[in-house]
């Protein structure tokens, strides 16, 4: 039985919508806050700005207080519904049956108490955990949460995790007769999910070390990945609705509207095959939670770091269309180029913060990228305006106009003579959409061979796929600025 409901207690839906508004409220806070700072421009407040600014930090320290509290209940209460539906006794485990003829309900449960296990998901971070379970709940035309909970549960079913390991650990692997059903079972839920090509080879990741799923924007260091809308799919391509806004307006008393129809687009970002080869030298142990963090960190690295590169300057072609590279090929609305080349002036960068949209400049996820070239030269403006020595001289990763700026140096930096090359970005980076295909194959290959004497090497290796594909899904949620051409 669930717990009972205390008489005076907030029902589930009056906690989702209290905690909801006081997000709302500290997000609007946050602003009123930065428009204030902005108005200032590094100067001090004048008496009615700096009671107001008191009041507004006041408040923002209260409903702080406040929106923490009730994160806390409502991780109590999904925990404790959890616990309440998911008790199971030694007979009746989580992998007791086949996933697929499981409720959706009961797909959910089981794979959440994987998760919450000290077992299954011991090597995981909060945010990770989180990223599953958010996953489990989405039901989309791009994305079937019930596929991805009977893929976790197939994978992560003891058997399969032996297996896997065995085949890590072993030139010649021998099964069990559970190990081989486990594989099976495995092998026709990849089919249902068309993940691999029949007949094609490999082995599904187990769900809890697969960096299509459990990388969180919090545990990379890409920081476009980190910043944009990430989407996890269980086809092949995210099909979207977008639209630059709706206007509105005032009318009269009894006249009629005006046709306010916004133009809707309908993008699409089509994921494609990134491969990796994996060589590793490692003693695998029987602890299954040893074994995880440690494929998980070989598996994520590469990954991690290839789409670094590709979200920022991929071509499109054969991989993901990267932020810049979109962005440099826009004409509505048209790059905004620098006043004199190759020299930036604090006027560039005014700019270009004033030309986009107030909408999109007061939003929490709106940031700054560029090289560290073209940072280290925006800094060197502090000698004769303020602002840019106050904002980047602040410790971890910086932050200009009240708007976080960490450097990617994969972006251009001062190019000699005629170029027009993309110097640096702003914007509202959820209008950045990367669509990762949940569910990454590896193959693995026994022995390695050094390539100069073909001896043995002692190694083992992995060849890995996975699907990937990004896009930006609105432009004029972003401004480039670009170098003058002689």
């Amino acid at each position: 039985m669930p717990p009972k409901q205390k008489e005076n207690e907030p029902k589930d839906y009056e906690r989702s919508e209290n905690l909801e508004a006081a997000e709302s409220r500290i997000g609007q806070i946050q602003e009123e806050m930065l428009v204030l700072d902005q108005e200032a421009r590094g100067e001090a407040l004048d008496e009615d700005a700096q009671e107001t600014w008191d009041e507004l930090e006041a408040e923002l320290k209260f409903r702080e207080g406040e929106h923490k509290a009730l994160e806390r209940s409502e991780r109590l209460r999904e925990s404790r519904e959890r616990w309440s539906s998911t008790r199971f006794s030694p007979k009746q485990d989580p992998f007791g049956e086949d996933p697929r003829t499981l409720s959706g309900r009961a797909v959910y449960d089981r794979s959440m108490a994987v998760v919450d296990s000290s077992e299954g998901g011991r090597h995981l971070e909060p945010a990770q955990k989180e990223r599953v379970q958010k996953l489990l709940r989405t039901q989309t035309g791009d994305t079937d949460g019930e596929l991805v909970g009977q893929l976790l549960l197939a994978t992560e079913n003891p058997h399969y995790r032996s297996a896997f390991q065995k085949i890590a650990a072993s030139t010649a692997p021998v099964f069990s007769p559970e190990e081989s059903r486990a594989i099976e079972r495995v092998g026709l839920i990849k089919r249902a999910m068309s993940v691999g090509s029949p007949g094609g080879g490999g082995f599904a990741v187990p769900v809890l070390i697969d960096p299509t799923i459990i990388l969180t924007q919090q545990g990379s260091e890409n920081d476009i990945l980190r910043l944009a809308r990430v989407e996890t799919i269980t086809n092949d391509t995210w099909k979207g609705l977008s639209t630059a806004g709706v206007s509105w307006q005032f009318s009269a008393e009894a006249a009629a509207t005006t046709d306010n129809s916004p133009t809707m687009t309908q993008p699409e970002v089509p994921t494609h095959r990134a491969d990796g080869f994996i060589p590793f030298s490692i003693e695998i142990g029987m602890d299954w939670p040893g074994f995880a963090e440690q494929m998980s960190m070989l598996l994520a690295s590469g990954y991690d770091e290839l789409l670094a590169e590709k979200l920022t300057t991929g071509s499109g072609n054969g991989q993901p269309t990267g932020l810049v590279t979109a962005l440099d090929a826009v004409t509505n609305p048209a790059n905004i180029e620098i006043a004199s080349t190759s020299v930036l002036q604090a006027s560039d960068i005014y700019g270009l913060w004033d030309a986009l949209p107030q909408k999109y400049r007061r939003r929490m996820t709106t940031a700054w990228l560029s090289s560290t070239n073209i940072q280290n030269t925006i800094r060197q403006l502090g000698t004769t305006d303020p602002n840019f020595t106050i904002n980047l001289t602040e410790e971890a990763i910086p932050r200009m106009f009240g708007r976080e700026y960490p450097m990617n140096d994969y972006m251009s930096d001062f190019v000699a003579g005629t170029s027009t090359a993309p110097l640096l970005v702003v914007g509202d980076f959820k209008n950045y959409l990367v669509a990762q295909r949940a569910g990454m194959q590896v193959e693995f290959l026994p022995m390695l061979f050094d390539v100069t004497n073909n001896r043995p090497t002692g190694q083992r290796g992995w060849f890995a796929w996975a699907r990937i594909g990004a896009d930006v899904i609105n432009d004029h949620g972003f401004r480039l600025l670009v170098d003058r051409s002689v």
